[in-house]
């Protein structure tokens, strides 16, 4: 795994094998990114990345001039892999929690111009962040939530469905309070 773009271009991540993670894919994540690139002043942005994983995502916001970045995941390996990736890079700009995700989103007391969750594709509550990122408030009134997940989901009935890409076995779903298409 690398960083795509920005400051950190090429900056390698090599994560322990005993990380209980999904990577977004080299390919999927600068698809991602060139989709938001269109949208985004990611100098403006601060960013909240849910299921954070091996921080790949965390970090190419970072990477990308993002202000601030908070990584959440339940792992503890996975968190003390972030703090120690974003040292190693030289990153301060990075805030990492560990947490349960959907027990912070019910008490999240920030908001964030951009919302991305990987969730474990098998999780019982996938379907209903889109519904907990709205209820709970925790985009800013410009925000995007971007949501990856199987194919067997399909949001565009959502409230606050934007659009939707797919790159492989990868599906991306994007939602915003103002919806433009």
């Amino acid at each position: 795994m690398r960083i795509i773009a920005g400051t950190l271009r090429g900056r390698r991540l090599n994560p322990p094998a005993s990380l209980p993670v999904r990577p977004t894919t080299d390919m999927a994540r600068e698809s991602l990114f060139n989709i938001l690139n269109n949208y985004v002043d990611y100098e403006e942005c601060s960013v909240m990345d849910l299921f954070a994983g091996t921080g790949a995502v965390t970090l190419e916001f970072v990477s990308r001039g993002a202000k601030e970045v908070t990584a959440v995941d339940i792992n503890a390996q996975c968190t003390d892999f972030i703090k120690s990736t974003a040292a190693q890079f030289g990153v301060k700009n990075v805030h990492v929690v560990r947490a349960d995700v959907f027990d912070l989103l019910k008490r999240a007391y920030k908001k964030f111009d951009i919302v991305f969750a990987d969730p474990p594709y098998a999780i019982e509550k996938l379907a209903s962040l889109p519904d907990m990122v709205f209820e709970h408030d925790v985009l800013t009134d410009d925000g995007i939530f971007v949501l990856e997940h199987p194919r067997e989901y399909q949001f565009d009935e959502h409230p606050h469905f934007w659009q939707h890409r797919h790159y492989g076995k990868v599906n991306f779903t994007f939602f915003a309070k103002r919806v433009e298409n």
